[in-house]
């Protein structure tokens, strides 16, 4: 192959370059709350020798992000919910600012094998949806566009004028893998052209919300590496691409492991001298017993806590506030540290193995609260433009505290937050009240963009199945009732293969036109196309 004849000279001179226009774009309004732990420099040098082109994913971040700040400004919120759909998609440019599609959606619609929502389908399925997504957004944004032009001036301002182009919001799950899967999926995302994806701290292959136990996260650093090589990624490409920062430490019950001293502050141990846990359920498995029975018999007589809890449990008053005074001259302490102080400040000694517990995966237990998912959004912060912490509890006091101390780190912090498909807000002492406010309620509190992140699996499944009953119990009469008529009737009439602004009739005969060397605009005035 041929040697570049480029200078060194002229290749440092435009490497230089490159590295000016990258702090300026760091330095930007949309970008200068981020904070990378490498430099300019090393991001020019990992990038190809022929210059990014604009990518259309940075459009419509940079349009998100222009939505998201003026919500937080009015005090208002976007509301929008998830689907695979381009038909769907088409209809929510008339109320939604944003299209969320969902992982979990993907995984029930879109491959060749559905399941749960455990993240089991192929790393590169939900990018996949958001090309079918934005390609058919661009679609209706192009024919829209063509048939206005077909009308002169004067008679625009009565025609429809939708922003097809809604920024795209998608499910990035927990990365896929390693760094590099992590950075595929990530360049795979803005080349389908989504505008942010949301990144989380769940365990890869561990996502089981279907057997009667919380979730598993990962190590605080490895939550935070996932969100550095998503955020690399974009760096590489030049993208605008905004980082959702989710948190699913809510309510999750184990940890894959210990290694960061972050995570040691929740972890559970046995305070008791017992057989290890799974000792306790190999047995019962050879007795024919029941494993959760058997599992929540052991934890009892574990009697399992934290160690800070344990230190409380055998030490005098004076001596546990002497040893959380100790504890807190640093901000995170490891268990070695924990242990030290307590055998320091205790007279009694504090029995605590989180050993014992461990699930037959490696798991460590996990005890969570709102402190915790509070420090694992602040760590994030730097590396993201909007938090997330999922909370499928609608506790409010949960809610506010969250919300509430992240600010007081982050004061203009964006939050998001998703409305999972079985919250029981009575039950959760929420009056009718409450709730037809809740969401005017939470954007006071910067939660800017709010999700019903599976209206497909709930909303029209609903109106499919009451649409099949009618159809298989009244024929064409009860469709023509119910659907053809009021649809054709309505002004504007509803979208459909019926009204040819709507499904591409006009732009197809521009397209026919052009070939044949019409003008489909003159000046002033409207082609005739009412021929259909």
């Amino acid at each position: 192959m041929p040697k570049l004849g480029i200078s060194a000279a002229e290749e440092q001179k435009a490497f230089e370059s490159e590295v000016a226009a990258i702090e300026k774009q760091w330095a930007s309004e949309r970008q200068v709350h981020l904070k990378r732990p490498y430099s300019a420099r090393t991001v020019a040098a990992l990038r190809n020798s022929i210059p990014a082109d604009s990518h259309q994913s940075s459009t419509q971040a940079v349009k998100l992000w222009n939505q998201l700040k003026q919500h937080d400004k009015n005090g208002t919120c976007e509301l929008t919910f998830g689907t695979t759909d381009p038909v769907a998609v088409s209809q929510m440019a008339k109320h939604q600012q944003t299209v969320y599609v969902s992982g979990a959606l993907c995984g029930f619609s879109e491959v060749a094998i559905p399941g749960m929502d455990h993240a089991d389908y192929p790393w590169d399925t939900v990018p996949k949806v958001v090309a079918k997504v934005f390609k058919s957004q661009l679609w209706h944004d192009q024919r829209q566009r063509q048939f206005r032009l077909r009308h002169p001036i004067e008679e625009r301002e009565n025609l429809e004028n939708w922003d097809y182009l809604a920024p795209i919001i998608a499910d990035g799950d927990m990365g896929f893998g390693s760094m590099t899967s992590t950075m595929k999926m990530a360049r795979e995302f803005v080349d389908a052209g989504v505008a942010m994806i949301h990144i989380d701290d769940l365990a890869i292959g561990m996502k089981k919300f279907t057997v009667g136990q919380g979730r598993t996260v990962v190590p605080t650093q490895e939550y935070l590496d996932r969100l550095r090589a998503v955020r690399m990624a974009f760096d590489i490409m030049g993208a605008e691409t905004l980082l959702l920062c989710r948190c699913d430490t809510d309510h999750s019950e184990f940890i894959t492991s210990v290694v960061d001293e972050r995570d040691h502050e929740y972890v559970l141990g046995a305070t008791k001298k017992i057989e290890p846990l799974q000792k306790c359920l190999q047995k019962a498995q050879e007795q024919g017993k029941g494993l959760k029975a058997a599992r929540n018999d052991w934890q009892e007589r574990a009697g399992l806590a934290t160690f800070d809890e344990a230190v409380k449990a055998v030490a005098s008053d004076a001596e546990y506030k002497s040893y959380t005074e100790e504890l807190s001259k640093q901000e995170f302490s490891s268990l070695s540290r924990r242990r030290d102080i307590a055998a320091d400040k205790v007279k009694t000694q504090v029995f605590f193995d989180w050993e014992l517990p461990r699930s037959a995966m490696g798991q460590y237990l996990f005890k969570s609260c709102v402190k915790a998912v509070v420090e694992r959004a602040i760590a994030a912060a730097p590396l993201g433009d909007v938090t997330w912490a999922r909370m499928d509890s609608p506790v409010w006091k949960d809610i506010v505290d969250f919300h509430t101390d992240v600010r007081k780190v982050y004061p203009d912090r964006l939050f998001a937050f998703g409305y999972t498909g079985d919250y029981d807000f009575g039950k959760a002492g929420f009056s009718e009240q409450q709730v037809k406010t809740l969401h005017l309620d939470l954007a006071k509190m910067g939660i800017v963009w709010q999700v019903q992140p599976i209206w497909s699996l709930q909303g029209l499944n609903m109106v499919t199945e009451q649409f099949g009953k009618l159809w298989a119990e009244e024929g064409i009469a009860g469709y023509l009732r119910t659907v053809q008529g009021p649809a054709l009737s309505q002004k504007p009439m509803a979208d459909g293969f019926e009204k040819l602004s709507y499904c591409g009739g006009y732009l197809a005969d521009a397209f026919f036109e052009t070939v044949a060397g019409e003008e489909i605009v003159e000046k002033g005035q409207a082609q005739n196309f009412k021929r259909h």
